[in-house]
Parts: structure tokens; sequence; C-alpha cells
């Protein structure tokens, strides 16, 4: 009985601490006043994430989110680094009870449920990263990731969005984001919104990937058919 009991807390403790991660990605499907419907997807890696809106059906971004959070039993506390819809908020903390299972996340006293989409696998790219350098013409220029304008990619297992914007003035510059895959050096970006180009919506763009020193090295052709080579650094 005892070693019974003792396995079956062991189950209970893992299963309860898996469920109460966020790290991930999850969505959830809304009506806008016109009868459109909405896709709300928020994605979180360890110590940061984002949330964005946009149109399911042509894919127009609506708004987005995000910034660094942290979780204190089922209290979670975000601080705002980007917001579409307020940008007087960036720098400002937020906090809110959650509940958290294996296949759901919901903010106390929000009618919206979210769905998990995955557990931030299978992706060997999972995480926050920031632009860091490029290379042109054969040499590589770096970046510095430490002052407030910033270009940030973040991806779950299965999902991605970039982000670029300005911690000190609060200006929002862009964002796009959808499924991606990586696999034997391939990364694969499927859009699913883009907000400066509708237009490219539903375009898959294929990119050569290697991690050298914990660095991404990304290389290919834009969106726009423009060559780049693009060097990422996991932000701490």
């Amino acid at each position: 009985m005892t070693k019974l009991f003792v396995s079956l807390i062991f189950t209970f403790l893992s299963f309860t601490t898996i469920a109460q991660s966020p790290i991930g990605a999850w969505e959830a499907i809304s009506k806008a006043q016109n009868g459109d419907e909405l896709k709300t997807v928020v994605i979180f890696t360890d110590g940061y994430q984002v949330l964005s809106i946009y149109n399911l059906t042509t894919g127009k971004f609506i708004s987005c989110n995000g910034g660094t959070w942290k979780l204190n039993g089922d209290t979670m506390t975000e601080k705002k680094e980007f917001d579409t819809n307020d940008s007087k908020s960036v720098g400002t903390e937020v906090s809110f009870k959650i509940v958290i299972t294996d296949q759901s996340f919901q903010i106390v006293g929000s009618k919206m449920k979210l769905k998990r989409v995955d557990d931030g696998k299978p992706g060997a790219l999972q995480g926050a990263w920031l632009m860091s350098g490029r290379v042109t013409d054969g040499k590589e220029q770096t970046r510095d990731t430490s002052g407030p304008r910033k270009t940030m990619k973040i991806l779950s297992g299965t999902k991605f969005q970039w982000i670029a914007y300005n911690t000190e003035t609060k200006q929002f510059l862009g964002t796009g984001g959808g499924n991606y895959s990586s696999e034997n050096g391939e990364y694969v970006e499927n859009i699913e919104f883009f907000s400066k180009d509708d237009t490219k919506v539903g375009m898959s763009i294929k990119f050569n990937y290697k991690l050298i020193d914990g660095k991404w090295h990304h290389s290919g052709f834009s969106s726009k058919g423009d060559p780049i080579y693009e060097i990422w650094s996991i932000r701490e």
C-alpha cells in the first residue's frame, strides 16, 4: 500500500507540473461583432510571451502584445514590451489568476479558453531569439541586442512569430507569424498573418538553418524575394 501510495503521489505531482506549465502554443477561435471569426494565438517560451489576434479567414492582422512573464502559483505577472492597442502600457506590469490544465489555459474571469497547440516540441528552435547580426557580401555585421530597438522571433514547437518594436519610444514596428517546421537543416515558415502586407498570408517560405556556437544562422530569400543571411541569439 505504501509503495502504491508513493507511486500515485509521484504520478500526480508529475502531471501537475506538466499541466501548470504554459510553455508552448495556445489558440482560441472567437467571433467579432460583424460575425468574422478571429483567431487568438499565444506563444510562451521560458520568460517571454506574445499574444496575437488575426482574422481566421483572411489573415488580416488585428493586434498583439507581449513581453516577459513569470508564474507564482496560479498568479501570472506580465511586463509589457509592446502593445498595439495601448502603447502607453509598455513598461507596466499586470497580474492575474490563471487556470492551466494539460489542454487548456484560461484567465480567471475571462470567457475565452485557449486550447493547447503544442508544449514546445518538436521544434529544434523553440525559444525567444533576438536578431544579433547579418552577413552581407560575406562579412558578418553584429547588432547590439541590449538596446531598446529589438527584433524578436519567438517559437513554440510548431508556431513562430517575429516582432519588431522599441521599448524606449513604445513604438510597434511590425509582426508576422504562423506555423513552422525545422528538419534536416531546413526551416519552413507558413505565414498566417503579416501586419505590413496581407498578400503574404498563405505563403510558404523555405530557409536553410544551422546552429553555430548556440547562434541560429538563418539564410535564404525573404517574402519579397530578397536574399538574406541573419544571425539570431537566444534571449537570456
